[in-house]
């Protein structure tokens, strides 16, 4: 299995609204209750495309299996070097290094756009596989915030892990 990481375009919004809406309607990476549709998919990219974030594409066989973005962790100016990771592996993809590649390739795309801070807000703290993914992209844990979000019967928590870019915080931006 070759995994090609490109950018995402908008002939791929199809397959990215439904790996999504697997992940809202079964899981707990996102905390959205209804999944949204390609025309929400659609402006979501164009916002962060626009903006100037990376939004990245995993091909395998001729099939997209999985993508990952980054945007602005917060709106403040004081934030604007810093954003937040989004990854999303289709469910028949699991397990088979697809959201590594995607996450190393998008840190380093945000890198090259000069970002110096990284967050992954991870929801669900027995969400595993999402926390060891981001370990083995060199992120570290930075905390939790406990019962934030009610889904699927249950109170949630967020996991907040951190990766520095480039320089990280060791110059002025």
């Amino acid at each position: 299995m070759t995994i090609a990481i490109r950018p995402a375009v908008p002939a791929d919004i199809p397959a990215i609204t439904r790996i999504y809406a697997h992940a809202v309607t079964h899981g707990t990476a996102s905390f959205e209750l209804e999944p949204p549709d390609e025309a929400e998919m659609t402006r979501r990219m164009s916002k962060l495309t626009e903006g100037g974030f990376p939004y990245l594409a995993a091909e395998i066989d001729g099939r997209l299996g999985g993508y990952a973005y980054a945007g602005l962790y917060r709106e403040r100016p004081a934030y604007r070097k810093t954003v937040e990771d989004s990854v999303y592996v289709a469910p028949d993809m699991h397990r088979r290094g697809v959201g590594l590649a995607l996450l190393n390739a998008l840190v380093e795309a945000a890198t090259a756009r000069g970002f110096r801070q990284m967050i992954a807000v991870i929801g669900d703290s027995a969400q595993v596989s999402s926390i060891g993914l981001h370990l083995a992209a060199g992120f570290h844990h930075v905390g939790n915030l406990e019962n934030v979000g009610f889904k699927h019967g249950r109170w949630l928590d967020t996991v907040l892990m951190q990766l520095a870019l480039g320089p990280g915080a060791t110059t002025d931006p």
